[in-house]
């Protein structure tokens, strides 16, 4: 085969690999809606799914009026229940498929306004190692709290690692 062709083929597959990759996020998708479907069912609450694929996971969300005080229950406190909620229907996702999901959950907004809030922690973590020269420890966080923050952080130009075993896990900013 020539270059060319050998490039046509290899964009060929790549786009194939991720038709497949789509494919099974919003089977994934699918699956975490029923499952939470029928939580929301059950327990007599009131909440739209939304579905969506972003990057390599499947986003879920319950959306609700907001005000739905028993929709906002489901975060709980610092998002704990949100948390186990995503565990229980990633295992529902693994039971359905065989395969482990990273399934991201949201429910009424609460994960986007805190991914908002720790992009701007990240940024200025970076700026404060970035002035000060020095490591910059944040309070521990969880994984999804973490990763947020790391990618604030790499945006910013700088690098960031975890450090310390769950729960207590945390980020530090590295300067320069």
């Amino acid at each position: 085969m020539t270059e060319g062709t050998t490039s046509a083929v290899e964009a060929e597959a790549a786009a194939s690999a991720d038709e497949n990759l789509v494919s099974r996020l919003e089977q994934e998708g699918d699956i975490a809606a029923d499952y939470l479907e029928g939580l929301l069912d059950i327990a007599d609450l009131d909440g739209d799914i939304d579905m969506d694929v972003e990057g390599d996971r499947a986003l879920v969300s319950i959306v609700s009026d907001g005000n739905d005080r028993a929709i906002q229950r489901l975060v709980g406190q610092d998002g704990e229940v949100l948390e186990a909620l995503q565990e229980l229907t990633r295992l529902a996702v693994h039971r359905e498929t065989g395969e482990r999901s990273r399934l991201m959950l949201d429910i009424a907004g609460f994960r986007a306004r805190k991914r908002e809030e720790l992009a701007v922690l990240g940024a200025e973590a970076a700026e404060q190692a970035k002035s000060s020269g020095e490591q910059v420890k944040l309070r521990p966080m969880t994984p999804f709290e973490r990763k947020v923050v790391h990618d604030a952080v790499a945006a910013a130009g700088l690098r960031s690692e975890s450090e310390g075993e769950e729960p207590q896990r945390f980020v530090v900013v590295l300067p320069v």
